[in-house]
């Protein structure tokens, strides 16, 4: 994703990454990786938003890797689940900006 940002995030994009994990170990990874996006954590209550959005695993106490593309009004566009590990579309990406 941060390779690619400049055509992810502009005036009408924001990119956030919203991980389980907490606060301090999302801070260090973004500084050690130089994300230009904002990191969000939804370690408390462990996982509301990954649950709300129909990709937290209760089971594994984890979440699935979801993309949303949310428009400003809430409505969800475009949304892709993937498992850990496996890798993400990012034409479908571009193809779900591009028809907004």
């Amino acid at each position: 994703m941060q390779a690619s940002l400049p055509e992810f995030q502009n005036d009408a994009t924001q990119v956030l990454a919203i991980s389980c994990d907490p606060t301090f170990s999302l801070g260090a990874w973004a500084a050690s990786a130089g994300f230009g996006f904002p990191l969000l954590s939804d370690f408390w209550p462990h996982g509301a938003v990954a649950s709300a959005y129909g990709v937290f695993d209760t089971a594994k106490g984890m979440a699935l890797r979801g993309t949303f593309l949310v428009r400003p009004d809430g409505t969800v566009s475009f949304a892709e689940v993937n498992g850990p590990g496996e890798p993400r579309d990012q034409d479908g990406w571009r193809r779900a900006l591009g028809a907004v």
